[in-house]
């Protein structure tokens, strides 16, 4: 990889930012493919491949959705209408959302947390792949990421933990920039 290379990729690492609000189009298959290719060379310690991705598009999103107002319903009985509507509409947050689950094995050598935390860095590479194509991306979780019952509604095993909803289309509201504030963040040690 060249030297000028290299720069362009640390330079959309440091310019992708959550945007606000997301639209059509969504990625074409092809650019799917290849930004849950990049998330599949995420570190990967044992190489567990310790994660599983779902897609949700097109009708599959209401579907969703009517899952997001019943784990809301199941956390708080008397929430209102309105509140389970709010619910409901974040499955149209984007035109593909991508549930990322951590699926840790059973193993000696690894332990459960480096399996998690290699979900969270696939997650990462996801979101740096689709803004490296010109989408916007945004990672979320909420109560209705632990909720045991959505997971099964997803089909996830009793061992696979949510780790976000990952929300990709073409960026109608821009995210604010982010500044690179290192305060007590970054520091030297010299023992």
């Amino acid at each position: 990889m060249t030297q000028a290379r290299n720069e362009d990729l640390v330079d959309v690492v440091i310019d992708r930012v959550s945007p606000v609000r997301l639209g059509e189009p969504a990625p074409a298959a092809a650019q799917l493919d290849r930004i849950l290719a990049a998330a599949l060379r995420a570190p990967d310690h044992g190489q567990l491949r310790p994660w599983k991705f779902l897609v949700i598009r097109d009708e599959a999103r209401e579907r969703f959705g009517e899952l997001l107002a019943q784990s809301l319903r199941r956390r708080n009985a008397d929430s209102a209408e309105a509140s389970l509507q709010a619910e409901r509409a974040k499955a149209m947050r984007a035109p593909l959302i991508i549930v990322a689950a951590a699926s840790p094995r059973e193993t000696q050598r690894i332990p459960a947390v480096e399996q998690v935390v290699a979900t969270g860095a696939a997650v990462q590479n996801l979101l740096i792949a689709a803004h490296a194509l010109g989408f916007g991306a945004f990672w979320r979780t909420g109560a209705a990421a632990y909720d045991r019952e959505l997971a099964t509604a997803l089909g996830l095993g009793e061992a696979d933990q949510i780790v976000g909803f990952v929300y990709i289309g073409s960026i109608v509201t821009p995210g604010k920039p982010k500044t690179a504030d290192p305060s007590g963040r970054v520091a030297d040690w010299t023992g």
